[in-house]
C-alpha cells in the first residue's frame, strides 16, 4: 500500500496500533503519559493518518494549541449515548475545567475532587442526595476510556480523591453542548419538581 512506502515495518504495526485505538477511544491527549508518544506519532505521519481513516468515513482533527487529537465520525455513526446521569457528570467537569482554567496559567493541569463534583451536582439542585458512588464511579471510568480524564487517587469513596481533567474535554463538550445539557438538566428537574408536587396532593 503507497500509504504506508516510507515507513519502517516497525512503524507501519504503530500505525495500525494507533488507528485501532483512535477508533476505541477518539482522543489522544499529549498530557497523558500513556498516549503521549502516540499523539506524536499521528502528528508525524498526520496526512498519512488522514488519508486512511478518511477512506473509513472519519475526520482526524488535530488541535496542536490543546495538545488533543480526535477523531470524529464525517457520518455520524458509532456515536456514543450516554445516560442521563453520565451526561450531567460531564457537564459538572466541563463547568469545573473552565471555573479552575481562570485560576491557573495556561499551562497547570486542571485536577478537581469528587467533593467539586458534588457540590456542583447539589447546586444544580437535580436532587437533594449526592451522586451514588456506583454511578460517579461508572462514569468516570467512562470518560478515562475517552482520555477526558485520568484518575489521581482510586478511592473514589473519598470526597478528597482527585480528577485531573483533559484539554481534550474542550472537543468534547463545546459551548452548544453545553447549552444542550443545561436544557436537559432543567427539563429533569422540572419533571422532578413536578412529580415531587404530584406525591405532596396524594398525600393531602
Amino acid at each position: 500500500m503507497e500509504l504506508f512506502d516510507k515507513m519502517l515495518q516497525r512503524e507501519k504495526e504503530d500505525f495500525r496500533r494507533i488507528s485501532n485505538r483512535l477508533l476505541s477511544t477518539c482522543f489522544l491527549c499529549r498530557a497523558n503519559e500513556t498516549s503521549k508518544s502516540d499523539y506524536y506519532f499521528v502528528l508525524k505521519y498526520k496526512n498519512e493518518f488522514k488519508k486512511y481513516l478518511d477512506v473509513l468515513g472519519y475526520r482526524l482533527e488535530v488541535n496542536e494549541e490543546l495538545g488533543v487529537i480526535q477523531l470524529v465520525n464525517a457520518y455520524n455513526y458509532n456515536r456514543m449515548n450516554l445516560k442521563l446521569y453520565e451526561s450531567i457528570i460531564l457537564l459538572i467537569l466541563r463547568i469545573l475545567y473552565d471555573e479552575k482554567k481562570r485560576e491557573l496559567s495556561i499551562s497547570d493541569e486542571v485536577i478537581v475532587n469528587l467533593g467539586d463534583i458534588q457540590d456542583k451536582y447539589l447546586s444544580l439542585q437535580i436532587r437533594d442526595k449526592m451522586i451514588d458512588k456506583t454511578t460517579m464511579r461508572n462514569a468516570l471510568s467512562v470518560f478515562r476510556r475517552f482520555q477526558l480524564i485520568e484518575i489521581l487517587d482510586r478511592d473514589l469513596a473519598n470526597e478528597e480523591s482527585r480528577i485531573l481533567i483533559y484539554d481534550s474535554i474542550l472537543m468534547a463538550v463545546q459551548i452548544d453542548d453545553i447549552k444542550k445539557a443545561y436544557e436537559k438538566v432543567e427539563i429533569y428537574r422540572k419533571g422532578r419538581q413536578t412529580d415531587e408536587e404530584a406525591d405532596e396532593n396524594e398525600a393531602d
